[in-house]
């Protein structure tokens, strides 16, 4: 494939002999001088341009434990970056005529429900189906994420119980691992070689990728792997995955490997045009809107450049790769720490080799409008979602906007970028956006997240419930769906909410009925005709409306 390696020990002692120019390598080094130590987990980087590898290199460490270090051959758990290879997968099986995308997948996986409307192959692929997603239900479940294993069996079996969608198949975007699950059935149940089994002899094989493979063995030993860390105060701890369940996930592969099935989407070695065609081909929904998710990858712009990418987060691993397909570029970024940001590191090391081919940063890169004081105390209190599913909490903190949203741990910054709107300034992608009300008061925000549906939120007054009033939402609750049971009790005055594996969580109030249970979600109380409290409506941002019943008071 003609893929050269450079010779990093010339690379970096031609760097230090002539500190006075900064080279491409030396500025791609100093992004990663936070992780470059012997004393953390780190990162490693290959650079891809014109169908070779023009740099390489390892930062930090892959086993703490016994002091081995990142090189571009160690061996990372990529998460999601897996997806564009169970997509493609699927499309070889599409190519012999033994899958059709419009098919149901029922068809394949009969354990999927009969939710009324067929869910096809395609909606699978470009996350349209309204499946929920798999870790979601499981950690509702009980199920404790990357601690307690995780099976093929065990999401076929939560999924076979569902008796709802998050929206009719094909009408929304929302990203849902589950349907990647169900496509590696589907490529197991068809081809009668297991996921690991067929992309190794129709990908990895062929393209020379020899230290790549699906795990579907979490006892496997795999030579060379760099295991996953969080930062825990100022050291670091283990942070791995615990699954034997691929498609959404599960990939183990290199930087060096990564860069062979990159060139493949120029050479077409594999799969020839119509893959690699039908890998970029954009999700369409039923009422014509384009989505940028395609099969297993997005397609978007980077700075008025197009690019074709994915990216990952499991445990303590953090992925990337990130293709400028015009320019025959391309990065991919591998980590093993979970406070690492390989997107944004790959996205300043195409500004370092692209940077003069590049648009300048969007306005979305900064804000660009002052906010008056007053105009900023007008806009913060709590709104609720139409529907009373989900809240949002908007306050001001030294002179600036910050919103939290029912479902989350934390509230984010918001930059003003115009008159009554805002980003997110970690997430450019989610805006809020302030209408109608007085001079004193908006009347309500609509929130966007990327190519989610726009929220539209109400606003309430504060809500400062007593312990009386909150004594009403106590008690057993239930879900034959996912055969799990709650507790809701007082606790100094508060709801805390728990179960067999969950010591209690503190339900924060944000309007009537509504309430924040952090991370793990927010939960909408209903009532009967007489205002009894008959269950509460749980949602997550991959999983919407899920239905819990009181089963007993406290």
């Amino acid at each position: 494939m003609g893929i050269l390696r450079v010779v990093l020990g010339t690379v970096l002692l031609a760097a230090a002999a002539s500190p006075v120019s900064a080279t491409p390598a030396s500025q791609v080094d100093a992004l990663f001088a936070e992780w470059n130590t012997t004393r953390s987990p780190g990162c490693a980087v290959a650079v891809l341009r014109d169908g070779r590898i023009a740099y390489e290199q390892g930062y930090g460490m892959a086993d703490l434990d016994h002091g081995i270090p990142i090189t571009p051959t160690t061996v990372f758990h990529v998460a999601s970056v897996s997806k564009q290879f169970t997509a493609a997968a699927i499309l070889l099986l599409v190519q012999e005529g033994k899958v059709g995308l419009d098919d149901p997948v029922r068809k394949y996986v009969p354990e999927l429900p009969d939710f009324g409307t067929p869910i096809t192959v395609r909606e699978l692929l470009h996350h349209t189906s309204g499946i929920r997603d798999q870790w979601e239900l499981l950690e509702l479940s009980g199920w404790r994420y990357s601690l307690d294993l995780i099976t093929d069996d065990d999401v076929l079996r939560v999924v076979s119980r569902q008796k709802g969608l998050n929206f009719p198949p094909g009408t929304k975007y929302s990203y849902s691992n589950t349907g990647y699950t169900l496509l590696a059935q589907i490529v197991a149940r068809v081809s009668g070689q297991s996921l690991r089994e067929f992309t190794a002899a129709r990908f990895f094989g062929p393209l020379g990728m020899r230290n790549t493979h699906f795990r579907d063995d979490h006892a496997e030993i795999v030579p060379g792997i760099a295991y996953g860390y969080v930062k825990k105060g100022d050291a670091f701890s283990l942070s791995v995955t615990n699954f034997d369940t691929v498609g959404a996930t599960s990939l183990l592969t290199t930087v060096e490997d990564l860069a062979r099935w990159d060139e493949n989407f120029y050479a077409m070695q594999v799969g020839g045009p119509s893959l690699i065609a039908g890998m970029q081909e954009r999700g369409v929904l039923a009422n014509g809107k384009q989505i940028a998710y395609a099969a297993g990858l997005r397609v978007d712009t980077y700075r008025g450049l197009p690019i074709v990418t994915h990216s990952g987060s499991d445990a303590g691993y953090r992925s990337v790769l990130l293709r400028f397909p015009q320019q025959h570029f391309s990065v991919t970024c591998l980590c093993n720490v979970g406070e690492s940001n390989p997107t944004g590191v790959a996205q300043k090391i195409a500004e370092i080799y692209l940077g003069d081919k590049m648009q300048a940063p969007s306005v979305r890169s900064g804000p660009t409008a002052i906010v008056p004081p007053a105009r900023l105390a007008a806009q913060a209190g709590t709104y609720v979602e139409r529907g009373g599913h989900s809240a949002l909490r908007v306050s001001v903190t030294q002179g600036k906007l910050n919103v939290r949203r029912s479902e989350d741990a934390d509230e984010a910054p918001l930059a003003a970028i115009a008159e009554g709107r805002y980003q997110e300034e970690d997430d450019p992608d989610v805006t809020v956006e302030f209408s109608g009300g007085t001079a004193n008061a908006a009347a309500r925000a609509t929130l966007r997240d990327g190519e989610e549906s726009p929220q539209v939120y109400e606003r309430v007054p504060d809500y400062l419930p007593s312990a009386k009033e909150l004594a009403r939402y106590a008690g057993e609750y239930g879900s034959e769906e996912i055969e799990a049971r709650y507790r809701i009790g007082l606790r100094n005055g508060k709801l805390v909410l728990s179960s067999m594996k969950l010591a209690g969580i503190e339900l924060e109030p944000f309007a009537p009925d509504v309430f924040s249970a952090r991370e793990f979600g927010a939960l909408h109380f209903t009532h009967d005709s007489r205002n009894t409290v008959t269950g509460f409506i749980f949602n997550t941002h991959r999983t919407f409306d899920f239905p819990f019943l009181k089963l007993r008071a406290q």
